[in-house]
């Protein structure tokens, strides 16, 4: 989930007072109803002009063949019944974003299957920047949760009652001896035989704070790491309303001609499945990953002069205290070593270089761009048939996800899976879960080379042939060619071959 920021909420050192004080400001400076100019216009009007040839669009949009990997049997086969006796219970409190917490719950499910544990649902704590108290329970199915794992684990929805002192405000107030802080990143599972184990024996009870990236990818027995893929892929499903808001959403994408009102203006009213419409239309969904804290985080120029280079400088400064990733390097260096997001100008010169043209219906999973409607009247001028959550719903529908971060992502998420074709601006958690999902279900996804499009993205003279050519050859294995997982990579971004089998 992207980061964002909000002048009112920050709240900074005395020393920072003047310079944050003065960073509000001048922020409001740079409004989003500024014009920003094309960095590539030269590009811009080519594509604007294009047409793509039928065969390159027919082959854009066709879906991968079978690439000889399939979901494992063994994580729908009925495991050997439970322990008779649990150690005890197992609480995990999951900070950052909905994907970042998706990434805990399965890392959560298989430390109580090493201890052989009951789990307490996750706790999901307040996110900082959206100020967002969803649950689980508000996210996912937790019926659905708790029956697809029954045989492999012990959960439950709360503490019985003489644990009901185990609360996040309990841990928060004071050091405890039933909690677990010092889980160290990527931990194995002896680790916590050794140091989880014992607290529960001895308590009956253990708290695992923080918790994300607290389970090593690598050297885990082969039930277990089917076991994560089993959450991952099976059990954690979003509640219904949002399935059945995104299925009306999805309906709308594919039948451009039913109004949203013939669709149905109750979003808990069932839709048809699209998929059974034979002449159902196609869509891509873009992650549009351009928020202002990466934009920032970066250290790039995105163009938008002074304004713009004084905001993201202070913001800097003021967020990041000095502390800004690559930061010792030149734009030009950044985006030729592919470090620098690409803005939605880019992102769209991207996919008509690839063979996209402008009846293309793009669908826009992202929270709030920096430079807002400015910034993507440029990507809009490529794809004129652009929607997003606000476009597609009634108002009526908008007022249950309202102020929702979570829910929006889940949203989007659900969206993102069920599209023809999936896109992600820059690489990030969605991305990167989303990728791993997508691999399973071996759905088209395309994986933007970063450094090839800063290096064309640097040729001002580049004629639009030219761009086009290098940008199909240099994307012929990035659209959802299976990747063997290598050590330490993330089993939730590369399923093969811990959650794949070759058929």
């Amino acid at each position: 989930m992207e980061l964002g920021f909000h002048c009112r909420t920050v709240v900074v050192s005395f020393s920072f007072f003047i310079l944050f004080s003065t960073f509000c400001a001048s922020s409001s400076i740079y409004s989003e109803l500024n014009p920003i100019k094309p960095r590539h216009s030269r590009l811009l009007k080519s594509a604007v002009q294009r047409e793509t040839p039928t065969s390159q669009l027919s082959e854009i949009w066709t879906p991968l063949e079978n690439q000889g990997w399939k979901p494992c049997n063994e994580l729908r086969n009925k495991p050997t019944a439970l322990p008779e006796k649990s150690e005890g219970y197992i609480q995990v409190f999951l900070d950052g974003g909905l994907n970042q917490q998706r990434m805990g719950i399965c890392d959560a499910v298989a430390v109580a299957k090493i201890l052989n544990a009951t789990l307490v649902i996750p706790y999901l704590e307040l996110n900082p920047v959206w100020k967002d108290s969803s649950s689980f329970e508000d996210i996912f199915d937790v019926d659905h949760f708790i029956d697809v794992l029954k045989d492999d684990v012990s959960i439950v929805k709360e503490l019985p009652e003489e644990y009901s002192w185990s609360s996040r405000e309990y841990y928060s107030l004071a050091i405890r001896d039933t909690r677990i802080k010092a889980a160290p990143v990527h931990a194995t599972a002896n680790w916590y035989l050794e140091n989880v184990l014992p607290v529960l024996q001895s308590y009956g009870i253990a708290a695992i704070s923080p918790f994300s990236h607290r389970l090593t990818f690598d050297n885990l027995p082969m039930d277990i790491q089917h076991l994560r893929c089993k959450v991952n892929f099976q059990a954690l499903v979003f509640v219904p309303h949002i399935r059945t808001l995104g299925d009306a959403l999805i309906s709308r994408l594919r039948n451009p001609q039913l109004s949203t009102e013939e669709t149905g203006s109750n979003y808990l009213q069932e839709v048809t499945d699209a998929d059974d419409n034979k002449n159902a239309g196609k869509f891509v969904v873009l992650h549009l990953r351009f928020d202002k804290d990466m934009a920032a985080h970066s250290a790039c120029d995105f163009g938008g002069g002074k304004a713009e280079k004084l905001a993201l400088a202070k913001y800097r400064q003021v967020i990041w205290q000095g502390r800004v990733l690559n930061s010792q390097f030149t734009d030009e260096e950044l985006r030729s070593q592919g470090r620098c997001p690409m803005t939605p100008e880019e992102v769209g010169l991207l996919l008509a270089a690839l063979g996209f043209d402008n009846s293309t219906r793009l669908y826009l999973a992202s929270h709030k761009v920096y430079g807002g409607g400015a910034r993507i009247a440029t990507l809009k001028q490529l794809f004129p048939l652009m929607e997003d959550k606000k476009s597609l719903t009634l108002p009526s529908e908008r007022a249950q996800i309202k102020g929702k971060a979570s829910l929006l992502a889940a949203l989007d998420y659900y969206i993102s899976i069920h599209s023809d074709i999936f896109i992600s601006a820059s690489p990030g958690n969605m991305h990167n879960a989303l990728v791993g999902h997508r691999t399973y279900l071996n759905l088209k996804t395309i994986r933007p080379n970063m450094a090839l499009m800063g290096q064309l993205f640097l040729n001002k003279t580049m004629e639009w042939s030219e761009f086009e050519h290098a940008v199909v050859e240099g994307h012929e294995n990035r659209q959802g060619q299976l990747r063997v997982r290598r050590p330490k990579q993330s089993i939730y971004t590369y399923p093969v071959p811990d959650c794949m089998c070759q058929a």
